[in-house]
């Protein structure tokens, strides 16, 4: 769910931070998690990847349908490869109190659909994606704060 589903109405867009648009049902997975699972998982779920994380939750890496794509180009069969093996390391994250122009920003410039969102800790707690921002966009004009605000 997204947390701006919670909103009211009447946020001020600019004001606004990764943490308001994220949505905190993830599906994450450890290193070990096997290439068929995480393929079923992406396909299934309808994104484009998935993090990896640690026993803390601490964000690893990424594994998107292009590096599943590249192993199988590469004769590995995804039953038999890890997260870990094929998972793109040093992940971009934005933090919860990242600003929605920095968020957008990261988005456009890298051509992500997504980016997952992480505390201080480095700890995943969400991801954001570029539908979450337009929703809390709209969201955020449904009750415009009054002028004198």
């Amino acid at each position: 769910m997204r947390q701006t589903d919670y909103m009211t109405g009447g946020e001020d867009f600019q004001h606004m931070l990764a943490a308001h648009f994220m949505q905190t049902r993830v599906y994450y997975y450890p290193e070990t998690a096997k290439g068929d699972k995480l393929a079923t998982a992406i396909t299934m779920g309808g994104f484009g990847s998935v993090p990896i994380i640690d026993q803390d939750k601490k964000l690893l890496g990424i594994v998107s349908e292009f590096d599943l794509l590249n192993a199988i180009i590469g004769g590995k069969p995804l039953e038999a490869i890890t997260a870990r093996e094929v998972m793109s390391k040093d992940p971009i994250f934005v933090l919860d109190y990242s600003p929605c122009e920095e968020v957008i920003a990261l988005l456009q410039e890298k051509h992500l659909t997504r980016v997952p969102v992480v505390n201080k800790d480095g700890k995943l707690i969400g991801i954001v994606s570029r539908t979450d921002i337009l929703h809390g966009y709209l969201k955020s004009r449904e009750n415009p704060p009054p002028w004198w605000a």
